[in-house]
């Protein structure tokens, strides 16, 4: 390796050393969406009186929460609850409108001011996942669409960056459509500096039609891009109660394989139910076993 080559590459690598150092160091957290799920089964809505439903969140023993933060208002009434509860908020996610010209700039500006109002609270990983052109949709984006948003998230990484934040863009099944051209093109065209990767294993299964082998080449291609991880799990393709090792993702490969290439992500819990998932118990029961469940896995 020439000097300068060396020289470049120091400072590249103590950063990756001590952001790996970081992410082992924050504590096993949950979404909400998976909360979200289980209060409209019982026939309940999270986020009517946020205050009662971080109280109940609080008696799963989860010391951390990734609340989907929608504005600056939202999080400003949030943080005071979660204090008043002693829940840490080591990362956040914010819904974003990337792909169209005229909604880049109000998207940016919105998720730094709501990294703003979070930073001093201690948050660490801002999670963002580029809106679709429609939810549920089929249409993709065109190739200048993604141009414009792979430009915007190496633009907006790099503003959180000097603010001490990392993005972690996070992915549905609708971007592994027409061969996975989005999901790719975000991770290949953005510097990894600016942007890690929040892998929610699910999506990237369910995405690539039920494929644990997609899942596995993913994490092959992307690991060291592999900032938090969103952990679900399935049977039959059906999302299950509690989160478990075994199913149809291999969780316990997973944790072998990042600890192999020494990667030890911030670990988020996202167990949702769905219209066919077993249905035995409450919601407070259920993240209680996943918690345990995952720091055995994780071996956190």
């Amino acid at each position: 390796m020439e000097r300068r080559d060396f020289l470049t590459t120091v400072p590249a690598l103590a950063a990756l050393s001590s952001f790996k150092s970081l992410r082992s160091e924050l504590p096993i957290s949950c979404n909400t969406y998976n909360w979200v799920t289980f209060y409209r089964r019982a026939g309940k809505e999270w986020g009517k009186d946020i205050s009662s439903d971080i109280i109940e969140f609080s008696k799963c023993g989860i010391s951390a929460i990734e609340p989907n933060i929608e504005s600056v208002a939202m999080g400003r009434a949030l943080i005071p609850i979660l204090k008043a509860n002693n829940i840490q908020m080591p990362s956040v996610y914010v819904n974003s409108v990337l792909h169209e010209k005229a909604e880049v700039e109000k998207s940016i500006d919105l998720i730094l001011d709501i990294a703003k109002l979070i930073k001093p609270f201690g948050t660490k990983i801002l999670v963002t996942n580029p809106s679709p052109i429609q939810w549920g949709g089929k249409e993709i984006k065109t190739d200048a669409q993604l141009s414009i948003q792979a430009e915007a998230l190496n633009r907006l990484g790099a503003k959180l960056k000097e603010m001490g934040i990392t993005l972690a863009y996070h992915t549905h099944d609708m971007e592994m459509m027409a061969g996975a051209r989005e999901f790719h093109h975000m991770l290949q065209n953005t510097e990894s500096k600016n942007m890690s990767f929040c892998f929610d294993l699910h999506w990237i299964y369910r995405g690539s039609q039920n494929s644990e082998l997609a899942v596995f080449d993913v994490l092959k291609m992307y690991a060291d891009r592999i900032v938090e991880l969103h952990l679900r799990q399935s049977k039959q393709g059906v999302w299950q109660e509690t989160f478990s090792a075994t199913g149809d993702i291999d969780y316990t490969r997973v944790a072998n394989e990042l600890a192999k290439r020494n990667i030890h992500p911030h670990l988020v819990i996202e167990q949702c139910i769905e219209k066919d998932t077993p249905q035995k118990l409450d919601v407070i029961s259920a993240h209680k076993e996943d918690h345990q469940e995952v720091k055995r896995i994780f071996n956190n």
